[in-house]
């Protein structure tokens, strides 16, 4: 084995705080950011103008695969013109309890040439498998990478 291969393996922690503020919504906060109003979605007597934890978790599964195919990119040498992404995560009840069963995610790559489609394409298939949240719940992730190239400037 090559010694670039051995790589020292880190572990991290990662904290956030909640309090809540009244009825079905609360603050959630970390050191240094921004606070976020947080609290249930309408569907669970919730307010809809709110971040709820089902959307956090389907935003958190859609921002890590963007953020991996971008570092993915980056070490291959490619930089995208633009990454825009959809996510939509289905909440079902399995034997009595509600879970999140599945996260769909839609990226949409543009690219500035054809020459960086076979690229972009082999990298967006390593994606999901390195993605720290995805490689951390249940639910069944489904990318489907649409990718495009820019137009040429006339």
């Amino acid at each position: 084995r090559r010694s670039s291969d051995l790589r020292a393996y880190k572990s991290f922690r990662y904290k956030a705080k909640t309090a809540w503020s009244s009825a079905r919504r609360g603050t959630l906060s970390a050191l240094g950011k921004p606070n976020i109003v947080v609290g249930s979605p309408p569907e669970f007597k919730g307010q809809p103008d709110i971040w709820a934890p089902e959307e956090l978790l389907v935003g958190s599964v859609n921002t890590c695969l963007m953020l991996t195919f971008l570092t993915l990119a980056q070490a291959k040498g490619l930089v995208p013109l633009g990454y825009q992404s959809e996510a939509e995560g289905l909440l079902e009840n399995v034997e009595g309890k509600y879970r999140i069963t599945e996260v769909t995610v839609r990226p949409r790559v543009t690219l500035n040439d054809t020459a960086e489609l076979g690229r972009a394409r082999e990298i967006m298939e390593s994606v999901e498998a390195q993605c720290f949240i995805s490689n951390s719940i249940k639910s069944k992730v489904t990318l489907t990478a649409e990718f495009v190239i820019a137009p040429s400037p006339e």
